[in-house]
């Protein structure tokens, strides 16, 4: 089927279906800053409420085959929040894929064409919602079950959460809420986890408390202090904790880094400001969609594994996948032991090998999307150079016309969308490695969405004053 052909099928398609599609509408004018704030915390509160409902009629498996994605999919075992926004992120990046492939070919400077591969988007939303949840409930949960009928109360279950969860996002990115509901639900998730293991004093398995700092105590007051530095089975510790610290702080300063145009106002006499282009510029989509990806490759390894070669006796299999028996969820060989983490240094001096590859492929996969997302996101330097132009501003010295600040910007864009995917990559497969407080993407997305939060309040501030300024700087 040819390129206009499939993108011609999925018009016909989205123009069929989408007055059947449940839509979350735009409010009819911009609610103030305190409303949307408010409408923000009920999704969360929604979220956080149905993460602590149980499945009814699930037994909670023996393993969590997802346990290395929850940070990543806001997702809770057992819960209506069993899938979290695995979905979601799914079928976007599907959609990316097929866009950037150029398979699908849409024109986002037309607002009716963007508009239907967002509908589009939502449709394959519904589809993988559907996919995923019976073949995840299928495979978890069906095997436990006494009776079978149970299975489909569970499906259910999963595929009327996942849509409420997708509603709840396109609520916040509608203008209702601020920001993006993914991103809120990704920054509670860690931050929720981090305070968690920083202070909960609860037992562990080596009869300490789990967090940090009640351990520390727990330890110095039984004369105990040679294991606060260290910890067995990866429990969080000293070590753990300053190298989360040591990531933060490095998160922090490469996010102040940029490069600084300076740009007048062709409207407001004596106006001038700068155009900044942050090192880390492609912001934290990248890592969402690469995590995402290797999420569901390990999923699916873990699928045909428990169903193809359960014993590893498969060898042509087992160059895809070879997981622990005992364990399922442990990959011990095959590309899907190599493109997972051995989370801690213990694992990582065990197979410095996998450590060091691990992170080199975070580092690739992060730059692939990275590249992607510049010219899917109206990031690339000719979309750049057109929002500059149409928020009546221009750069000192240069012609008011597309090409020569297309030219200016191509001199900086692509080099920081390679070098800022790479530190991001780095950082992200680095963190995970060295097993910080909340995992490597996970800290790395929350630290992210909150300065993106932060911006987003001062925009708020400056639309105020000058309307098409800050929509200017809310593209950024």
């Amino acid at each position: 089927m040819s390129e206009s052909t499939t993108t011609g099928l999925i018009k016909r398609i989205v123009e069929k279906t989408e007055p059947y599609l449940v839509q979350i509408p735009k409010p009819k004018k911009k609610l103030s800053l305190q409303a949307r704030l408010i409408w923000s915390g009920v999704a969360l509160l929604i979220y956080q409420v149905m993460g602590q409902t149980p499945l009814f009629g699930a037994t909670a498996p023996q393993f969590d085959f997802l346990q290395f994605a929850r940070v990543i999919f806001a997702s809770q075992q057992g819960t209506l929040n069993e899938l979290g926004i695995g979905p979601i992120v799914t079928a976007g990046l599907l959609m990316q894929l097929l866009k950037g492939s150029e398979i699908l070919k849409f024109d986002f400077t037309k607002p009716d064409e963007r508009g239907v591969f967002q509908t589009a988007t939502k449709l394959v939303t519904y589809i993988v919602i559907i996919v995923e949840a019976s073949v995840y409930a299928s495979a978890v949960y069906g095997p436990g079950l006494a009776n079978h009928n149970v299975l489909f109360v569970i499906i259910g279950q999963l595929i009327s959460a996942s849509i409420i969860i997708m509603l709840l996002d396109e609520l916040v990115q509608k203008g209702w809420g601020l920001g993006s509901g993914i991103s809120l639900f990704i920054a509670a998730g860690v931050t929720q986890q981090m305070l968690w293991n920083f202070f909960s004093p609860l037992p562990a398995g080596d009869g300490g408390m789990i967090g940090v700092f009640p351990y520390i105590a727990q330890s110095i007051s039984h004369g105990d202090i040679a294991t606060i530095l260290f910890r067995q089975n990866n429990l969080p510790s000293l070590f753990s904790f300053s190298i989360t610290a040591g990531v933060l702080l490095i998160l922090v300063y490469t996010q102040g880094m940029k490069v600084e145009i300076p740009i007048v106002s062709t409207k407001y006499r004596g106006f001038a400001a700068t155009y900044p282009i942050k090192l880390m510029y492609v912001s934290n989509i990248p890592v969402i969609l690469a995590s995402a990806l290797t999420a569901n490759a390990v999923f699916l390894g873990q699928m045909l594994w428990a169903n193809l070669n359960p014993r590893n006796s498969n060898e042509l299999f087992n160059i895809l996948a070879q997981f622990n028996p005992a364990s399922p969820s442990t990959p011990i060989g095959g590309i899907i032991y190599y493109i997972t983490p051995p989370r801690g240094i213990n694992l990582a001096a065990v197979d410095p090998v996998r450590a060091v590859i691990y992170v080199m492929f975070m580092i690739g996969i992060v730059i692939v999307f990275g590249r992607l997302w510049v010219e899917l996101g109206g990031l690339s330097p000719k979309a750049a150079a057109k929002n500059l132009l149409d928020a009546d501003v221009q750069i000192p010295g240069f012609r008011k016309s597309n090409q020569p600040v297309e030219a200016l910007l191509g001199k900086y864009i692509p080099s920081v969308t390679i070098i800022g995917s790479a530190i991001l990559g780095a950082l992200a497969g680095s963190a995970d490695v060295l097993g910080v407080i909340g995992g490597g993407t996970g800290i790395l997305l929350m630290v992210d969405i909150l300065i993106n939060y932060y911006q987003q309040l001062v925009r708020e501030q400056v639309e105020v004053v000058m309307p098409r300024l800050g929509a200017l700087l809310g593209r950024k």
